[in-house]
């Protein structure tokens, strides 16, 4: 029996254009580094490979360790000097970075939602895919009126060593949450970085508003719909505990 949904973040509970969202993030995080007197261009090449790093990580190391570490060497930073950088993307994240609200689409659904099923008694986690810092998970999730204390575990490179679609990360998420795969539920907007969760055994709706699905899968075989089709669908599940 389900008693635990797994919401992802980006596209899903919080919705925009992939490529509207991308090219206002980095256009104010690139400020950052030109403020610091580094290299602008360099700097986010060594972004991107640094999120390579972290999207092909084995679980030797945290995410944000396989971040930083290739972040640094791709410039020559000294330990001191990439924990400057960190500190400054950190601060970008908790303010700057709200500045990237703007692309959101409006939607209501996602507070009522998230909070009805608490109430209903499930577990709630935000399995969204740990490439960001906590602080930078819960500026975006601010955006859409929740908080991380509104689930029961929420995923960032500070705390997982996998990322999507490695099916490993859900593994990790659930058994993080003491849960087994049949008891999960993924809600997510990529058919392959989400419904990778049904591999462990899981159910998953995926949902269509924001989809990406870049490698044109055959979405036909997923449960699938509208957020506001999600809602009425989750709405419907029994009160659990």
């Amino acid at each position: 029996m389900i008693n635990t949904i797994l919401f992802d973040l980006d596209g899903t509970l919080l919705q925009f254009s992939q490529e509207e969202f991308i090219r206002a993030y980095f256009g104010e995080l690139v400020k950052v580094f030109g403020k610091m007197g580094m290299d602008v261009k360099k700097s986010s090449e060594a972004v991107w490979a640094g999120t390579v790093a972290m999207a092909k990580n084995d679980g030797a190391v945290l995410n944000r360790e396989r971040f930083w570490t290739c972040f640094a060497q791709l410039l020559g930073l000294s330990d001191d000097e990439r924990a400057v950088v960190e500190g400054a993307c950190d601060s970008f994240y908790v303010n700057e970075f709200d500045t990237v609200k703007s692309v959101l689409r409006p939607n209501d659904i996602s507070k009522r939602l998230v909070r009805a099923m608490v109430k209903k008694g499930y577990t709630v986690a935000l399995a969204t895919n740990p490439l960001f810092p906590l602080c930078g998970v819960e500026t975006r999730l601010s955006w859409t009126g929740l908080s991380a204390s509104d689930f029961e575990l929420v995923t960032h490179y500070g705390n997982s060593s996998y990322c999507k679609p490695n099916p490993e990360y859900f593994r990790e998420v659930i058994s993080k949450l003491g849960k087994k795969p049949t008891e999960c539920l993924m809600v997510g907007n990529n058919p392959v970085e989400d419904m990778v969760a049904l591999s462990l055994g899981t159910e998953a709706f995926l949902v269509t508003d924001c989809m990406e699905n870049e490698a044109d899968v055959d979405t036909s075989v997923f449960n699938q719909g509208t957020l506001a089709e999600l809602e009425i669908y989750l709405m419907g599940f029994p009160d659990v505990g």
